[in-house]
């Protein structure tokens, strides 16, 4: 993992910081009581006894955000907060009060990733000073989605720039509109990307549910370090309309949270029949309930593949002893773990493939939206090279997505051949060990497979390293497994209790 180590001065006055934030919580109760930390569940308790509102819950994150997110240790997690939130919140407390309730998500606070579309008075701009302007016209479908289910949209999270495809030397969770954000367990480890202000702000207890976006490992690598639950859908799962587009093969949405209960309860949520998204799931998918085989006893009988590196006990055993005791918690929780090796195929002309769809698909976005002071792929790397903004970064990436030509022949085709490979080398293996799914750490081969097949993953807290720093493990499947990956993700949460409340250690 990249920790950066800082100068003296800057490192005192992080120590600092870090003192004045841990002396304003040193008397309050126990992080899992505290507004801040409650699930989403004991949240409905409340409300349900009149012993909270939506509207004390709201102010409470908006004056911890100002407290921690923009000073005390300044994680710089949250972009924008919504203006309207505390209005929302009213309208949804008397709908409470009048006796009618839209779910579990009724007057919950959630945070979005700015990359997308609200249609209020917020931005939505992946975290690019070219996308300042006009707001979205209309709501992203998943945003659609979450305010009939009474969620309360509290604000936009920041990100590493244009998800992470504007320059290779661009810092995880740097953009120009936001800055950087910063680890909340130690303030110089990296975030990562690009759903690094999701990760962070979730962790911070800035707000209790968050949505990030993938296309290849921005939800769950920004999870894993930020130890928080991650959930990858299966792509097509969510609608993608709304959403500032990297690649549609594999982009997608994905819950951001603490629990995998409230992964299930936002996927719930966010669910539905789009007439726009152009993959179509089974019909049999659109019914389920993510929540329902959500038991404790949900690892018993099942069989898991492992990375055949840690069944020798060796080196990687060493290097990462929270996987090793991950392993451990499943297998006496009733698995059975079964050592595989999983490879990713080497698929070529990646870089081409991602620049040919950028290409496609950013200038179609682009034309719905309107009042922007860029409208093209064009526009948008002179608006950089004239405002270089703070960093004053490159943006070669996007650079070498204007100059490539497109062919939407051997765009499909590269694509095609490319989830093919990768799907193959996970189903290979399910099938020939009989596999309910697998489970990684994050330093093995296999997790590009994962996302470049579409396929869905969640990264679940393990525990943490000698610097402090969260530990994970990944389960992953095939296509539309998404439903028996969150059980099994809980089985192992309720057993291994796994996730801790960050520190904000300089």
């Amino acid at each position: 993992m990249d920790v950066t180590l800082k100068s003296c001065r800057t490192r005192l006055a992080q120590i600092v910081l870090f003192s004045m934030a841990s002396a304003a919580y040193a008397q309050t109760p126990a992080p899992e009581s505290r507004l801040e930390y409650l699930s989403v569940d004991q949240i409905n308790q409340r409300m349900a006894r009149n012993e909270l509102s939506a509207v004390a819950l709201v102010r409470h994150l908006q004056q911890r955000i100002e407290a921690l997110d923009k000073q005390g240790p300044a994680i710089n997690a949250v972009i924008e907060l919504n203006p309207d939130a505390v209005a929302i919140a009213q309208s949804l407390d008397q709908e409470r009060r009048a006796g009618h309730v839209r779910g579990p998500l009724h007057g919950v606070p959630v945070l979005l990733k700015d990359n997308i579309d609200t249609a209020d008075q917020m931005q939505t701009s992946a975290g690019s000073l070219a996308m300042v302007g006009q707001p979205a016209a209309q709501d992203a479908f998943i945003v659609q989605r979450l305010r009939a289910a009474g969620a309360v949209i509290l604000g936009k999270t920041n990100l590493s720039e244009w998800a992470n495809f504007r320059d290779a030397g661009i810092p995880d969770g740097w953009s120009g509109r936001g800055g950087q954000t910063r680890n909340p367990h130690v303030l110089s480890a990296t975030p990562c990307g690009s759903s690094s202000g999701s990760a962070a702000a979730v962790a911070a207890g800035f707000a209790p549910l968050t949505v990030g976006t993938e296309t290849t490992g921005s939800i769950i690598c920004p999870a894993s370090l930020n130890g928080i639950v991650g959930l990858k859908p299966t792509v097509g799962l969510l609608s993608r309309t709304g959403i500032i587009p990297v690649n549609l093969h594999v982009d997608t949405p994905g819950p951001m949270t603490r629990t995998v209960r409230e992964a299930a309860l936002l996927l719930n949520s966010m669910t539905g029949n789009d007439a726009a998204e152009p993959i179509k799931k089974p019909r049999a998918i659109s019914a389920v309930d993510y929540t329902q085989l959500l038991r404790p006893d949900a690892l018993v009988g099942r069989r898991i593949g492992f990375p055949l590196k840690f069944d020798t006990g060796g080196e990687a055993a060493q290097s990462d002893p929270q996987f090793s005791r991950a392993l451990e918690v499943m297998q006496a929780a009733g698995a059975t773990l079964i050592p595989v090796q999983l490879n990713d195929p080497v698929s070529e002309r990646m870089d081409e493939a991602f620049a040919m769809g950028f290409k496609r698909h950013l200038p179609e976005y682009l034309a719905a939206r309107a009042g922007l002071p860029v409208q093209s792929l064009e526009d948008l790397l002179q608006y950089n090279k004239q405002t270089p903004g703070a960093g004053a970064y490159g943006q070669a990436i996007l650079s070498a997505a204007n100059d490539i030509e497109f062919d939407v022949g051997v765009y499909n085709g590269l694509w095609r051949k490319i989830q093919r490979e990768n799907a193959a080398a996970i189903d290979s293996l399910l099938v020939a060990h009989q596999l309910d799914a697998l489970v990684m750490d994050v330093g093995s081969p296999g997790l590009n497979a994962i996302a470049l097949a579409g396929y869905p993953s969640i990264m679940v807290p393990s525990g943490m390293d000698e610097e402090g720093v969260p530990t994970s493990v990944l389960f992953f499947g095939t296509r539309w497994s998404d439903a028996r990956l969150l059980a099994l993700a809980h089985g192992y949460e309720q057993a291994s209790e796994a996730r801790q409340i960050p520190a904000f250690r300089p």
